[in-house]
């Protein structure tokens, strides 16, 4: 079964406010067995337009990682970003088949 990917472009207008959407969001994140890939860090952005933050974590499955999305735990985080952060984020399943 192929993993599951959130990757997220994110622009934070209030950091501190935004703290608190980080400490609601574990609760799904652990619930759904999500993991950080990438968590901000250094980027560079040679194509196309990009956000300050950059997240990739991945889920046991592609099914785990929609669950999460649409999970009360996450949803009730959500409501404590909406106002503070602008998002892009694709949910998208792995690939597990052959390479170059």
């Amino acid at each position: 079964m192929a993993k599951g990917y959130w990757m997220g472009r994110v622009d934070v207008s209030d950091p501190e406010q935004y703290k608190l959407y980080i400490a609601a969001n574990a609760v799904a994140f652990k619930k759904y067995g999500a993991k950080f890939l990438v968590r901000g860090g250094n980027f560079e952005n040679p194509e196309g337009q990009s956000r300050s933050r950059n997240v990739v974590m991945e889920f046991p499955s592609y099914q785990a990682a929609l669950d999460c999305w649409h999970s009360p735990e996450y949803q009730a985080a959500i409501a404590l970003r909406g106002h503070i952060s602008t998002v892009d984020l694709v949910i998208i399943e792995g690939y597990d088949g052959p390479q170059p």
